[in-house]
This record gives structure tokens, sequence and C-alpha cells, in this order.
């Protein structure tokens, strides 16, 4: 009875083991995959930091438009007895108080009036380098969703193969019990069976690496949208017919040059670093401030200092402007010219990958056209070689090299349907609107 009760809680045991090493299954549209990749991108958390970063710059320069309050105090005990000599008129210079602790305080107040535009030049570069970092995480995320389109593309294309490849298996596997029964009453000989075994195994081992391709696809899959490696992601197959109506290849450098993220964030580069050139020339002009103060003392039985309040108005002026020359203008003329340059260099990047992908998109179409023709083709061929073999007018050896064209022909279809449409969306991420889809 110990021994019944044992092997039942073993048995327990490796069922729920094995329900837990279960894959989940998940149905995602390809839609539905790219909002869960940006929604779960470590990149994205990445440009979250640096908008921060540049928001806390932002900070910053408005913080210097502020006043500046300082408090400072003093308490400090004399050990020793100081030498006083006070030479004011009728007061004894020598001897004096005996002072053994000195006590003060004093608070300074410091309001900018004119700071030659530096103050408000700073703050609007800084706002534009906000807006840049926020368009920088935008142009990211066109990126993650074509890099989970063409995972999604790899996932369907593997899961395809695997379906074509299983029906010719289990047709060829059918062919080989046929073939045996025909050997053994002597209606083929063992060499015709044996190609036909033949075929069989290198359709098992085309599957084989079609599932090996299959499992990694659906492993890099997960990590991408960042869900459990063990969950089995099924592909919705309608996403091979979208991009049926292209247009004009001027119609998407026009939206690309609306629409691109990166050419923006460039443009907000350009008008902080231009702001940065005004700041740099009004560091060689003075600063105004109003200012303010209050001083206490309490030196006892010598001296006691209350209510001294001061104001007035401060002037600032870096006197080695006028023989040193101005080496942040240099540098921030130097980032304006890099930031033009760089600017006309993506504008014609763009133009070429527009127009690069709009020719592979138009190339992937047609495509489907000839494979489709090359499908229809090859079945066609079976059916015939079929016929002629079993009246005795072919060979085993073109029935095969048949079933093996027909086999890549179906795949091949399937391939180029889905390349056509991560072709598709590879344009319009050229565009700057895959998100926006």
């Amino acid at each position: 009875m110990k021994k019944i009760n044992n092997s039942v809680i073993a048995l327990a045991l490796f069922i729920g083991i094995a329900n837990a090493n279960a894959q989940e299954k998940r149905m995602l549209t390809l839609d539905e995959a790219v909002q869960l990749g940006i929604q779960n991108s470590k990149n994205l958390k990445i440009d979250a930091a640096k908008i921060e970063e540049a928001t806390a710059d932002l900070l910053e320069a408005k913080n210097r438009q502020l006043p500046e309050l300082k408090v400072s105090g003093s308490y400090m005990y004399l050990p020793l007895k100081p030498n006083i000599n006070i030479k004011l008129p009728g007061v004894s210079g020598d001897g004096g108080p005996e002072v053994h602790q000195v006590a003060y305080g004093s608070a300074n107040l410091s309001v900018p009036i004119y700071s030659g535009g530096r103050i408000k030049y700073g703050i609007e570069s800084a706002k534009y380098l906000v807006e840049a970092s926020k368009l920088n995480t935008e142009n990211d995320k066109v990126a993650i969703a074509y890099n989970v389109a063409q995972a999604y593309n790899n996932l369907f294309k593997a899961n395809q193969s695997i379906k074509v490849l299983e029906e010719n298996l289990s047709a060829s596997q059918k062919r080989d019990e046929t073939f045996l029964k025909m050997e053994n009453n002597g209606i083929i000989a063992r060499n015709d069976r044996l190609k036909a075994n033949l075929q069989t195994s290198n359709i098992e081992l085309q599957l084989l690496e079609a599932k090996n391709n299959y499992n990694i696809a659906n492993i890099n899959m997960d990590l991408l949208l960042g869900i459990p490696e063990t969950t089995e992601i099924e592909v919705d197959e309608n996403y091979i017919e979208e991009g049926e109506d292209i247009k004009t290849v001027d119609y998407y450098i026009n939206t690309a040059r609306e629409n691109r993220k990166d050419l923006q964030s460039l443009d907000k580069q350009r008008q902080a670093a231009a702001l940065g050139t005004k700041a740099a020339k009004a560091e060689n002009l003075p600063s105004i401030a109003f200012t303010g103060g209050y001083v206490a003392a309490d030196i006892p039985k010598f001296l006691t200092i209350y209510n001294a309040v001061n104001v007035g108005v401060g002037i600032s002026y870096n006197l080695s402007n006028l023989w040193k020359e101005n080496s942040l203008l240099k540098q921030s003329r130097a980032r304006e010219m890099q930031l033009t340059a760089t600017n006309e260099l993506l504008n014609d990047n763009i133009k070429l990958d527009v127009n690069r992908e709009y020719q592979n998109t138009d190339y992937s179409k047609k495509r489907i056209a000839v494979f489709e023709k090359s499908a229809e083709q090859a079945n066609e061929n079976y059916r015939i070689t079929k016929n002629k073999y079993d009246n005795g007018l072919a060979t085993m050896t073109e029935l095969l090299d048949a079933d093996a064209a027909q086999i890549a022909a179906n795949v091949g279809v399937i391939n180029a349907k889905a390349d056509a449409a991560l072709a598709y969306r590879k344009l319009l991420q050229t565009t700057g609107t895959l998100t926006t889809k």
C-alpha cells in the first residue's frame, strides 16, 4: 500500500512538472506584437532616462533666473587673549576688553537683472534639447516596430514551411507504404523503393531544420516582446496581404520629410545650437544684478552689530575678455556647422532609403506572381509525371524530382508573400510612419 501511495505521489509530481514546463500558446497579430515590443523595449527605457536628464538640464537653466539667497554664520572661541589696538579718537588703544568669543552671521540676496541673454538663451536651448530627446525616442519606436515585424515575419515563414513539409511528409510516407507493397508483389524494383525512402528522409531532415528555425524564431520573438521565452506565439496569417496599394515614390519621399523623427530631432538640435551661439556671444557682456544683504555680529564686552541691512546694484564683467578669444563662441559655431552638414547628409540618406525600399517593395510584389506561376507549373508537372509513372512512362527519379520541385515552389510562394509584406513595412519605416499605419 505504501508503494502504491509513493507511486501516486511521484505521478502527481511528474504531471505537475510537466504542466509547469508546458508552453503557453498566445495568439498575436502583428500590430499587437509591435505594441508589446514597444511597451517592453529596454532601449526605450534608456531613452526615457535620457529625456529625464534633458528635463533636469532644463530645470537647471530655469533656476538661473531665480534669486540667489545665501545665509552664513559662524561662532569662534578664542582661548588666548587677542591683542586689540583701538585707534579711534578718544578711545584708549592698548589693553582693551578681554575677548574670548566671536559670533557673526550674514544673509546675501542677488536677483539677476541683465546677463546679456545668457539665461534666456540657455532656457530656450534646453527646451529644444528636451524636444529632441523625445523625438529620438519616437524614432527608436519606429526602428523597434520594424525589428518586431522582421521577427514576426521569420516566425511566420518558419511556421508555414513546417505546415507544407508536414503535408508532403505525410504524403511521402503513404507513398512509401504503397511502394513497399508493390515491391513485395514484384511490381517495382527494390532500388526504386529505396529512392522513394531517401526522398522521405530528405523531407524529414527539411522538417527538422524548419522546426529548429521556428523554435529559434519563437524564442527571439519572446525576448523581443518581453514575455516568457516558453510562450509559443501563434501568428496571424492575414498580415501578408497588406501593402496592396503602393503610391508614387515622390509621395513617400514627401511623407518622410514630414514624419521622420530623426530629421525633426536634428532640426531641434540645430535650433538649440543657434541659441548656444547667442549665449556664447553674451559671455562678452557684463552682468547686472540687484543685491541685498544683512549682517549681524556679537563680540561680548567689545562690539555688537544688528540690523546692518544693505541694498544696491552689482555689476560683474570679466576684463580678460578684452584680450582672450571667445572659445565658447568658436565651439558653438563649429557645432552649428556640424549639424548643418549632418542635416544635408540625412536628407540625402532619406532620399536613398526611400527610393531603395520603394524599389524593393515593387520587386517583392512582382516576385509573388513569378513564384505563383512556378508553383502552378510545378504542381501540374507533378500531376503529369505521376500519371506517366503510374502508366510506366516515367522513372522513379523523374517522379521524385517533380515532387521535390513541387515542395520548393509551394514554400517559395509563401516566403515571397511574407517578404513582400515585410518590404512594405520597411518602406513605411523609411518614411517614419510605421507606428502610425
